[in-house]
């Protein structure tokens, strides 16, 4: 699959803008040309050789509050999508085979979450455990679990009723092999498609919630949280905002991209993708040999 993704413009566009987000993250807060924390006088400051992208109201500089904040919204992101893959998606694959008693309960248990407003829930959550991110992305991924528990019970029902499946059943095989030999391997495209998307919802959400102020106690750097303090400043430097706001669009764009690029190259749009090429390699190669035949024909004809 990584190999039919790269080899579509677009998944290729989406895997280098997500790899450089990604060493922005690892490597950011060591790159960063200064203290992200440290304030000075020089508050509201131009962009200049000593702070490329100026100074906030504190006089912090601006691209490594950005670098060094870039950590915390990749993590958590991450932590959101990962939750709600392990809380969906697994239960959604056993609510197949686990009879309707669990098949019941889980359903219910994802309309419940469904209805409730994540938001709310998380400052909710965040009030009675404290303030900080890994809660709040840890009850958030939570509650995005019905995407995964829908998508995985949807693609494990379509497969469990294939004949080998059923065969492989009749013969005694254990749930758990059946599961891991031909479910999974059939469940994976959609699953890799919704935790693309998962992803950039993450980095949304986490967004939103350093924005309002929630999960991370300032002066901890974050995208969110920056953007929040550059809206208070529109008059001195009303381009403040805009490169906190496109690190987050071009990211959540890019997740979007990639989950838009695995889904055109899995299941049956994969294989037409591949048939066309094979195709389209055959009719190349058909052309050359018949243009190298004629060549040879002149040749020939010419030395008679």
């Amino acid at each position: 699959m990584v190999r039919r993704v790269l080899s579509l413009t677009s998944g290729r566009i989406a895997l280098v803008i997500l790899t450089v987000i990604a060493l922005l993250a690892v490597l950011g807060p060591f790159i960063a040309p200064h203290d992200p924390l440290a304030t000075s006088s020089d508050t509201l400051a131009e962009a200049s050789g000593a702070h490329w992208l100026g100074t906030d109201y504190l006089g912090r500089d601006v691209l490594s509050r950005l670098l060094d904040g870039s950590r915390v919204s990749v993590l958590g992101s991450l932590e959101v999508a990962l939750t709600a893959l392990g809380v969906g998606a697994i239960p959604g694959i056993l609510s197949v085979y686990f009879g309707r008693v669990f098949e019941w309960v889980t359903l219910r248990l994802t309309d419940t979450l469904v209805a409730l407003p994540f938001l709310l829930f998380a400052v909710a959550v965040v009030a009675l455990l404290g303030n900080g991110i890994t809660q709040a992305m840890l009850v958030t991924g939570v509650l995005v679990s019905p995407l995964f528990y829908r998508v995985a019970r949807a693609a494990t029902l379509a497969v469990a009723r294939s004949p080998y499946v059923e065969a492989a059943l009749i013969s005694g095989a254990s749930i758990g092999w059946v599961v891991r030999r031909h479910v999974w391997v059939k469940v994976l495209p959609p699953i890799a498609v919704a935790l693309a998307q998962t992803i950039g919802v993450g980095f949304v959400i986490v967004s939103t919630l350093t924005f309002l102020g929630i999960g991370v106690q300032p002066p901890a750097p974050t995208w969110g949280g920056l953007l929040a303090s550059d809206l208070g400043y529109l008059t001195q430097k009303p381009w403040a905002p805009l490169v906190p706001a496109l690190l987050i669009m071009v990211t959540v764009w890019a997740c979007n991209l990639l989950a838009d690029a695995i889904r055109d190259v899995s299941g049956e749009a994969g294989r037409a993708l591949v048939n066309n090429r094979k195709a389209r390699a055959n009719r190349l190669a058909d052309a050359t040999g018949s243009d190298a035949r004629s060549d040879d024909a002149h040749v020939h004809a010419g030395g008679a």
